[in-house]
């Protein structure tokens, strides 16, 4: 049997030459054999077990043929936790860990003592960010939304596995939530936010699921159905907080003037200095010392 130096070896040179990224073969190692890097790189002139080395193979295949890794390892990190994706949710991106953490501080900042505060995440689907937000903040009382039912399967796994106590509802954006009469200190929303025409990269398009990326032509469509429907689900005093595109700033800043005339409003950057996070402030005033 093969060595895993001279697999991996073998692997990066074919990726190499497709200009592929070449870490992906000790990355699936790492997954498939249960090791660290540090334990992987002690073990390189091993000869790799005929089960594992089939496993890996296959993996290796499907990443050839343009297999997102997360789905193939089927989980991936996020918010220092590993969550269970496949085809059927959205790989989360690390841009979402920024609008949890910035949820977290609005909450601090916002919300005093020690009371229960109703959330909720409209459009779940792996369930990555109502469950990050229930198991860091005590405070909180965790509800979440996906139209897909099989998303809402994977989303419910995942916070079985991780201990997080989130109510999840199947319907269509907020109509599960103003049916059951539901009101909320804090909305939050990552909704597609793609416009249909926008190119995309080959392996998000092909094998993510269209219904989490495209958001209608110009990419707004799914949060002008929030902002029309909002005020039926927020408490007097709210905070909403979505993720958006980079390059929607000046249709967005129209959209929340139309639907929230009243209500102060931020739009905050990400690590790579680009607009990436809306924040309402509903019957409050906005504090402007968050980061």
């Amino acid at each position: 049997m093969p060595t895993y130096r001279q697999v991996i070896r073998q692997y990066e040179n074919r990726l190499a030459e497709k200009d592929r990224d070449s870490n992906v073969p000790k990355v699936l190692f790492y997954h498939f054999a249960h090791k660290e890097p540090h334990q992987l790189y002690l073990m390189m002139d091993e000869e790799v077990d005929a089960d594992l080395l089939a496993q890996f193979e296959e993996a290796m295949d499907l990443y050839m043929q343009g297999y997102p890794v997360q789905y193939i390892k089927g989980v991936e990190t996020f918010f220092g936790r590993d969550f269970v994706v496949n085809d059927k949710v959205l790989i989360p991106r690390y841009e979402t860990e920024e609008l949890v953490e910035n949820i977290l501080y609005h909450i601090d900042d916002y919300f005093d003592g020690d009371q229960p505060l109703d959330l909720v995440d409209v459009g779940t689907g792996s369930g990555a960010i109502a469950i990050s937000l229930e198991r860091e903040e005590s405070r909180l009382r965790v509800y979440a939304t996906d139209i897909s039912e099989e998303a809402l399967e994977v989303a419910r796994e995942n916070a079985q596995r991780l201990g997080a106590e989130v109510t999840f509802m199947q319907g269509d954006m907020l109509a599960p939530l103003i049916e059951k009469g539901l009101k909320f200190d804090i909305f939050v929303s990552n909704p597609p936010y793609i416009p249909v025409n926008q190119e995309i990269e080959h392996v998000v398009k092909d094998n993510e699921p269209h219904v989490a990326l495209f958001g209608g032509q110009d990419g707004l469509y799914f949060y002008r159905q929030i902002f029309q429907s909002a005020s039926k689900v927020l408490k007097d005093h709210a905070i909403l907080a979505f993720e958006m595109g980079y390059d929607q700033r000046e249709a967005m800043e129209k959209e929340v003037r139309r639907y929230f005339p009243e209500d102060d409003f931020v739009i905050l950057k990400d690590m790579n200095g680009k607009d990436r996070m809306l924040f309402i402030y509903h019957g409050m005033p906005r504090i402007d010392n968050h980061k």
